[in-house]
């Protein structure tokens, strides 16, 4: 699970969720949109989730990081109960909690309690790799089955390929809507390329 591309100005973000059977085949994929700096991130997430269906072997739920489209909070507790699996959420550097912290409260007031209590919920566990060093947070699983399952989804370097997959479908989605949004009047007064002869 991941968000793609997105735009500060933008009012929307688009998320992704594919079923992957580890390590690299691709069931299954959906794609949504939640509100950027919202707090309708979990919900989504879940409706996603459950888009995909209920295949039989399902162990785990992966998201990149524990916010999509900005500062948009995911629970991750609440993640777990309704798949019924567990959630790992992975990043690739520490988090500054100190200026995440001013930050919420700044743009935020109303909510950055919550928000942060989310984001610290759970303790962030250095997992070892073939290639950088990754943090994982979990819920409903041990430290150590999240860094098994991670070092087993990645598939080259050492990020996972869910996560890769889920970051370019929802980032292809993106690029689909604004091109779409931006209909044939965007690209009135373009010169035509001239076409080149195949050879």
């Amino acid at each position: 699970m991941d968000d793609g591309a997105f735009a500060r100005s933008d009012r929307f973000a688009p998320v992704a969720a594919v079923l992957v059977s580890l390590p690299q085949r691709l069931e299954a994929a959906r794609v949504g949109r939640v509100r950027v700096d919202g707090t309708d991130g979990t919900a989504r997430v879940i409706a996603l989730l459950r888009g995909l269906g209920s295949p039989e072997g399902v162990r785990a739920v992966l998201v990149d990081g524990a916010v999509v489209g900005g500062f948009n909070v995911l629970d991750l507790d609440a993640i777990r109960r309704a798949t019924g699996v567990p959630v790992v959420a992975v990043t690739r550097r520490p988090p500054d909690f100190a200026r995440i912290a001013a930050a919420l409260r700044r743009w935020f007031p109303r909510t950055a309690a919550r928000r942060l209590a989310l984001l610290r919920r759970h303790r962030l566990a250095r997992v070892r790799t073939g290639g950088e060093p990754i943090l994982a947070a979990a819920s409903g699983c041990s430290a150590e089955d999240a860094a098994w399952l991670l070092r087993r989804a990645a598939v080259q370097g050492y990020w996972p390929e869910p996560l890769r997959l889920a970051h370019l479908i929802a980032s292809a989605g993106a690029a689909s809507d604004r091109a779409a949004a931006a209909g044939p009047a965007s690209r009135r007064g373009r010169r035509r390329r001239p076409a080149t002869p195949r050879r």
